[in-house]
């Protein structure tokens, strides 16, 4: 018996169809998420970020959010 290998990414198309199928798009997107890891460092984005706004700034920004 001679396995056939498939293309990785057929196999993940073939895999994300089924689970689909089966759980829906939501439930199939946060169960992906699980594998997912992310990239950067957050801690030092952040800091750069907000190191240089002033407490004033931070707040105007963060209203302005919640009225979008």
């Amino acid at each position: 018996m001679n396995a056939v290998i498939k293309p990785l990414d057929l196999i993940n198309e073939s895999a994300t169809n089924i689970l689909i199928k089966e759980m829906g798009v939501i439930d199939t997107i946060r169960f992906i998420n699980q594998f997912t890891t992310g990239h950067g460092n957050y801690t030092e984005e952040r800091r750069k970020m907000v190191d240089t706004m002033t407490l004033d700034e931070i707040i105007a920004g963060i209203d302005a959010m919640n009225k979008a």
